[in-house]
């Protein structure tokens, strides 16, 4: 083969293969654009733009009187695209950089003006799209952040980019707030109301349409989303502001006097189960208690005392003894396995109701033990039957496991059974507890608590919620009657007999009860665990309560000294503030010429409400009394206080807070002297006023 040849060959076959590879390259193309191309057209488009979830504004959770517990409000972070439509131009964007820069300055008051000016600048010249400006601000500081220079050209000219979040906040702050609970979302965990009811309350996610930038930033594409989102329901609690304001108030000031490692108190609506307050304080430092555990709901320990109404149901209704069966206590100790169950003191040969009243442990042990011994399991299948080892099935998640034993259980030995007739070797929440006692007071009816009354969403009901009843009668009428009157006899004569009130009745049962030290149980260093449980007014129960207090330190460990005051200072304000409760027991009367207390000065529709409620008859006096006179025999004579713009009011007569109120309004400056009500005021009522003029009212 000659060299021209060779040459040739070589030649087609390097065009040849040139020709090949394009070839190949030609197919790929038509394979990717034509059978691929709809996969790498959307593939393209999904890293260019997303749709990204909206979050919903989560529902209210409001008190049973209408007061906002918590709500979620809007916050927002600003953001600006420095290279925006109508500041391409760098005349118009540095015209006008300098005032923006003043305004947020002047605004926020965190960053000079100068600050504020080079930041923007040096995003300008690293041309930013998505430039962080400002963090957590509030739907009010958007609206003035509009009308600044530059960002009032409008969203898509000015270049403002305002992103919403939404903030969970609690306006009473930490009332009830173990109660009302949190939910997070990135970790899933839910407490209270707020994770019981998430798929409520969470809504539904909208969506907005975002796309990627320089630096891998999402930056949306409009400034409303594509698919709104919808708000979540709203909660109506059973909660009572007021009252739960009084417990938690009256718990802290106990735990601070008594030093205790921590406590709880809960109020139930008899008739509804509606839990009205419910307050738990831990220790946290020295006379420090904050709310980090729902020990009410979640703290299932011995109860102690308390549970002796249990044991003296069972033991009436099996008609083993009656009220009136002596009982020798044994000068307060009895000997049984090796163990010594001991009582406070020695109460001698008693009948069961003293025993009761005066919460003997061994009156009740001996009982319990010489009619159960034989047949341990005709006792604890009785306490099964009341439903106190089941859980009380509540509308929010965390309530403690109770234990009844038997004798099939691994820990059943011959003292199990003394043990459980005063409340030993078993385990019940507050709130289980709680419920017996109501059960009580609602004439043997046994219902589950109620945390929630109603969901709503936009106003109208989606789901009302009533008590649900665990068992309809939880014993007979004749030994109801005999329970109601052993718990009405710890107040008026036994251990409770400190909290006695003689405006309405109190019944309940004290419960002082030796808690295990840990890992060193009983042997340890000494713990007690003081609670006290009942209703009241006792002839017409309203209210149910529980007061337990942990470890208290300091004075006495007793339950009726360091649970009983809270129980009786809860029960009198509540009962002093509700008008439509009433009890049978004789208030002290006033007849002919008895000296009412004295008024004060005020709104005459304030005084007409008041003297209405207490049956007061009220007259109308003339307009030149100085003063409200009493008169019992005709009634009380009250004037109605008129205001004359420009003109000094006359404020004696007054309380303070009022007379401070009027005075303000009027323009002057009240300078005050001694405590009680205005007896004085230095500038004659009727004057003119001058604006900013002192006055000096003087009380008395």
């Amino acid at each position: 083969m000659n060299i021209r040849t060779n040459i040739l060959l070589r030649v087609y076959a390097a065009f040849g293969l040139i020709l090949l590879f394009a070839c190949a390259v030609i197919g790929k193309m038509v394979h990717v654009q034509v059978v691929q191309g709809e996969k790498y057209r959307s593939m393209a488009d999904s890293l260019s733009t997303k749709y990204a979830e909206v979050e919903a504004a989560r529902g209210n959770i409001y008190s049973i009187d209408g007061s906002l517990l918590a709500t979620s409000v809007p916050e927002y972070d600003i953001r600006m695209d420095l290279l925006a439509g109508g500041i391409e131009d760098d005349q118009v964007f540095y015209a006008k950089v300098d005032s923006l820069a003043y305004d947020l300055s002047r605004y926020f008051n965190d960053k000079s003006e100068r600050e504020y000016s080079r930041l923007l600048r040096n995003a300008r010249q690293d041309r930013e799209r998505y430039f962080l400006l400002k963090r957590d601000i509030t739907y009010q500081d958007l609206k003035a952040l509009r009308k600044f220079p530059i960002f009032n050209l409008g969203r898509y000219k000015g270049g403002m980019i305002s992103v919403q979040q939404n903030k969970r906040i609690l306006p009473f702050r930490d009332l009830a707030s173990r109660t009302i609970g949190y939910y997070n979302a990135n970790s899933n965990a839910a407490v209270g109301l707020e994770g019981a009811y998430g798929d409520y309350i969470n809504g539904e996610t909208g969506k907005r349409l975002v796309q990627r930038i320089a630096g891998g930033v999402w930056m949306p594409v409009n400034e409303d989303a594509e698919i709104a989102p919808k708000d979540g329901a709203d909660i109506i609690s059973t909660i009572d502001v007021n009252m739960q304001d009084l417990a938690q108030n009256a718990l802290k000031k106990q735990l601070i006097k008594s030093a205790a490692d921590f406590g709880c108190v809960m109020v139930m609506d008899v008739k509804t189960g509606e839990i009205k307050a419910i307050a738990n304080y831990t220790k946290v430092a020295e006379d420090d208690y904050q709310e980090t555990f729902n020990y009410g709901i979640a703290q299932s320990a011995e109860p102690g005392s308390t549970f002796k109404l249990a044991s003296y149901l069972v033991a009436i209704e099996d008609g083993k003894f009656g009220l009136n069966d002596i009982v020798t206590t044994d000068g307060g100790q009895y000997r049984l396995y090796n163990h010594t169950i001991k009582d406070h003191e020695n109460e001698g040969t008693i009948p069961m109701k003293v025993a009761f009243e005066r919460s003997s442990n061994v009156a009740i042990v001996k009982q319990i033990y010489k009619h159960y011994k034989d047949n341990p399991d005709a006792f604890t299948s009785k306490l099964k039957a009341l439903h106190l080892d089941e859980k009380l099935g509540l509308q929010i998640s965390g309530e403690g496991a109770p234990l009844i034993k038997t004798t099939k259980s691994k820990s059943w030995s011959g003292l199990t059974l003394p043990q459980m007739a005063y409340g030993y070797e078993l385990k019940m929440t507050p709130l289980q507890i709680l419920t017996l006692y109501n059960a009580v007071a609602n004439n043997g009816k046994m219902i589950a608590p109620l945390f929630v009354h109603e969901i709503r969403r936009l106003g109208n009901t989606v789901e009302l919620f009533k008590a649900r009843t665990i068992k309809e009668q939880i014993c007979s009428d004749k030994t109801l009657g005999l329970l109601k009157e052993m718990l009405e006899g710890v107040v008026t004569q036994g251990t409770a007999s400190a909290i006695n009130n003689p405006l309405y009745k109190i019944a309940g049962k004290t419960g002082t009860a030796q808690v295990a030290d840990g890992a060193n149980g009983y042997k340890g260093k000494r713990k007690y665990q003081a609670s006290f449980c009942g209703y009241f007014p006792a002839d017409n129960p309203k209210y149910s309560m529980i007061v337990v207090v942990q470890n208290p330190t300091k004075g006495s460990y007793y339950a009726a000294q360091v649970a009983g005051p809270v129980f009786r200072e809860i029960a009198d304000v509540v009962f002093g503030s509700d008008l439509n409760m009433e009890s049978n027991e004789k208030l002290p009367q006033l007849v002919g010429n008895t000296k009412l207390p004295a008024v004060k000065g005020g709104y005459k529709k304030s005084a007409q409400k008041v003297y209405s409620a207490f049956g007061i008859k009220a007259l109308y006096a003339s307009n030149s009394q100085d003063q409200m006179s009493l008169d019992t025999n005709n009634g009380i004579a009250y004037k109605e206080v008129k205001l004359n713009k420009g003109m000094v009011p006359d404020v004696v007569g007054m309380g303070l807070k009022d007379a401070l109120f009027v005075l303000g309004n009027s323009g002057l400056k009240p300078v005050v002297q001694g405590q009680g009500t205005v007896k004085n005021q230095s500038l004659a009522s009727g004057t003119p006023i001058y604006k900013g003029t002192r006055i000096l009212i003087e009380l008395q």
